[in-house]
C-alpha cells in the first residue's frame, strides 16, 4: 500500500498531470489526513511533505528561462508587446534582364538538423577547467617576486645571459620548395641524411632538448678482421707444391704446440718419486711418540725455567723530569736540523737546473716511447679475440689435406668442414659474441631395454 501511494505521489508531481478524483483516492486522502506523522526528524520530511506547488513554480521558472531567457515579470514591455501596423507591402518585382537567370529560393535546413540545434536561451554553464591554470599560485608568487626584484634594481641571471647569446642568422633565405611532379628536382634520401636542428642552439641547451652527440667509440668496429678470411693458397684443391708444404708446416706447428701443452700438464700432475713414502719412513711415523729418550726428561725442567724467565713482564722504569726535557730538546734540534737541510737542498737545486732539465727531457722521451709501445700493442690487440666471457677463444682446426689426399679435379673433391661452424667461429674471433660450449645433454631417466614379444617368440 505504501509503495502504491509513493508511486502516485511521484506521478502527480510531474508537470502537466491532471488529477482525477475517485472514491479510492478520497478514502486514501481521508486516511492520510487522519494519520499523525512526526515531522521532527529529517528522515520523514521527504516522505510525508507535499512539495508539488514548489516543484510547479520552479518548473514554470525554468520554462520561462528556456523560452524567453529570463522571467517575464522582469522583462520590459518593449520585449513582450509590439505594435501591429498591418501587413507590410511587398516591393515591386523588377523585370528580369534578358540573358540572366532568376535566382532560386534559398535552401532551408533539414528537420533533423533543426532538432539537433540548441533552442534554449539559457547560456551554457561556465567551464571552470577552461579558466584554470596549472600552478597558478606558484606562477603568481614568482611574478610578484620578479616585480619586487625589478623595483630594487636586481637583474635576473637569465637576462644577464642574453647578451652572450649567439644571434640567430635571420638573413638566410628559405629554400623554395619544388613541386613533387618536377622530374628534374634533386633526389632526397630520407634515410641517408640526418635531421638538422633549425632551432637556436642556446635555446636547445637551456631547455635540455639538445640531442646528445653519438660517441665516436660506437662507430668503431670491435675487430679489424674481415668477415670472411680467405685460406692460404695451399688449401686449394690443386695447390702449388711449395704453398702446400707451407700450409702443412703451419699445421704441424699448431699440433706441436698442442702436444707441448699436454706434456706440460702431465709433468705438473706427475707424482715425484722422492716425495713417495718408503717402508722405513712409514715405520718411523708409526712408532713416533712411543719411544721416549732420557735426554728429553732431563731437559724438561730447564725449559720450564727459561719459559718462566722469558714469560715474565718487564716493568718500564719511570723517566725523570730532566730526562723528559732532554728528549724534548733533542727532538726540537732534530726538526731544526731537517728543516735547515731541506732549505740548503732547495738552494743547491738552483745550480742544478741544467741537469734537472736534462732529466725531465729524458723522462718525457721515455714517456713518449712507452706511449708508442702501448699504442702499437693496442693496434695489435685489435686483430686478436678479446676475453668476453669465462671461456677462452679456441681457434678452429686447419682443414689440411695430405699430399696423397689431394684431388686433381673438382669432381673428385670431397667436402670438408662445416659452413655453420666456420661462421660461428668467425663471430667469436671478431668479438661479436662470446666463446661458448655446446650444451651437454643429460638424460633424466635411464634407458630401459625391453624385448618385444614377437622377437621373443622367434628366439
Amino acid at each position: 500500500m505504501a509503495a502504491a501511494r509513493r508511486l502516485k505521489r511521484v506521478v502527480a508531481s510531474q508537470p502537466g498531470f491532471l488529477k482525477l478524483k475517485s472514491t479510492s483516492d478520497s478514502a486514501d486522502s481521508v486516511s492520510s489526513r487522519r494519520k499523525r506523522v512526526n515531522k521532527n526528524k529529517k528522515k520523514s520530511w521527504n516522505k510525508h511533505s507535499d512539495i508539488n506547488d514548489v516543484e510547479d513554480f520552479l518548473e514554470d521558472v525554468r520554462h520561462q528561462e528556456r523560452t524567453t531567457g529570463g522571467l517575464l515579470s522582469e522583462k520590459p514591455d518593449d520585449s513582450l508587446f509590439f505594435l501591429d501596423v498591418g501587413q507590410p507591402k511587398k516591393p515591386e518585382q523588377k523585370e528580369a534582364v534578358e540573358g540572366k537567370k532568376r535566382k532560386g529560393k534559398t535552401s532551408r535546413p533539414l528537420r533533423i538538423d533543426l532538432i539537433l540545434q540548441h533552442d534554449s536561451l539559457i547560456p551554457p554553464p561556465k567551464d571552470v577547467l577552461a579558466y584554470q591554470q596549472p600552478n597558478a599560485k606558484k606562477l603568481r608568487r614568482i611574478a610578484q617576486k620578479a616585480e619586487q626584484l625589478a623595483a630594487k634594481g636586481v637583474v635576473p641571471r637569465r637576462r644577464k645571459q642574453l647578451p652572450s647569446r649567439r644571434p640567430a642568422d635571420r638573413k638566410a633565405k628559405k629554400s623554395v620548395t619544388e613541386a613533387n611532379n618536377n622530374p628534374d628536382r634533386e633526389y632526397y634520401d630520407i634515410w641517408g641524411q640526418e635531421s638538422k636542428d633549425s632551432a637556436d642552439p642556446w635555446y636547445l641547451q637551456q631547455t635540455g632538448k639538445k640531442l646528445v652527440n653519438r660517441p665516436e667509440k660506437l662507430n668503431e668496429k670491435p675487430s679489424v678482421l674481415p668477415a670472411v678470411e680467405v685460406i692460404a693458397p695451399g688449401g686449394s684443391y690443386n695447390p702449388d707444391f711449395f704453398s702446400h708444404q707451407a700450409l702443412l708446416r703451419e699445421a704441424h706447428e699448431v699440433e706441436v704446440k698442442k702436444q707441448k701443452e699436454e706434456d706440460k700438464i702431465e709433468r705438473q700432475v706427475m707424482v715425484n718419486k722422492d716425495d713417495t713414502a718408503t717402508e722405513e719412513t712409514i715405520l718411523r711415523e708409526q712408532v713416533e711418540g712411543l719411544v721416549e729418550e732420557e735426554n728429553e726428561e732431563e731437559m724438561a725442567p730447564n725449559e720450564e725455567e727459561e719459559d718462566v724467565a722469558v714469560g715474565g713482564i718487564a716493568l718500564a722504569e719511570k723517566k725523570t723530569e730532566r730526562q723528559r726535557k732532554r728528549e724534548k730538546a733533542d727532538k726540537i734540534k732534530e726538526q731544526q736540523r731537517l728543516a735547515d737541510r731541506q732549505r740548503i737542498d732547495q738552494h743547491q737545486q738552483l745550480f742544478q737546473l741544467r741537469s734537472i732539465k736534462a732529466s725531465i727531457k729524458q723522462q718525457e722521451q721515455g714517456t713518449k716511447e712507452k706511449q708508442k709501445v702501448r699504442k702499437a700493442k693496442q693496434e695489435a690487440q685489435k686483430s686478436q679475440p678479446r676475453r668476453l666471457g669465462k671461456l677462452k677463444f679456441q681457434p678452429q682446426d686447419l682443414e689440411v689435406q695430405l699430399s696423397d689426399e689431394l684431388a686433381g679435379s673438382l669432381r673428385q673433391l670431397k667436402p670438408e668442414g662445416s659452413v655453420l661452424k666456420d661462421r660461428f667461429k668467425s663471430l667469436q674471433k671478431r668479438n661479436l659474441i662470446e666463446p661458448r660450449e655446446r650444451a651437454k645433454f643429460k638424460r633424466r631417466h635411464k634407458v630401459k631395454y625391453v624385448e618385444k614379444r614377437a622377437f621373443r617368440e622367434i628366439t
